[in-house]
């Protein structure tokens, strides 16, 4: 059974940061491309990131560029999300994400972590 497990969600106040992880399980988690979306109140949920498996590869949504690293360690299954200079706007509820690196659809979907940015 697969498992996707956010940490590290909480209530930060405008420009600081946070370190989010996404703890997997139940896959050969070195050779999935591991991405991080999130969905505000009312809003869709939008694509924030994307590592590729072997991490040499990273992507980005504008909103979050320049702000953010997404990092992975394929010995612990553990993907990061680091988000400095937070902003109200940031405040969504994250998600983290797995896929086939050779396919386009996700195929895992953690529960989320709550992100409140304080103004």
């Amino acid at each position: 059974q697969v498992q996707l497990v956010e940490s590290g969600g909480g209530l930060v106040q405008g420009g600081g940061s946070l370190r989010l992880s996404c703890a997997a399980s139940g896959l050969a988690f070195s050779v999935y491309t591991m991405g991080w979306f999130r969905q505000a109140p009312g809003k869709e949920r939008e694509f924030v990131g994307q590592i590729l498996w072997s991490g040499s590869i990273t992507e980005y949504a504008d909103s979050v560029k320049g702000r953010s690293t997404i990092s992975r360690d394929n010995a612990k299954s553990t993907v990061y999300l680091q988000m400095n200079s937070l902003k109200p706007e940031d405040t969504a509820v994250y998600y983290c994400a797995a896929r086939i690196s050779t396919s386009t659809r996700w195929n895992y979907w953690g529960q989320g972590t709550q992100v409140t940015v304080s103004s």
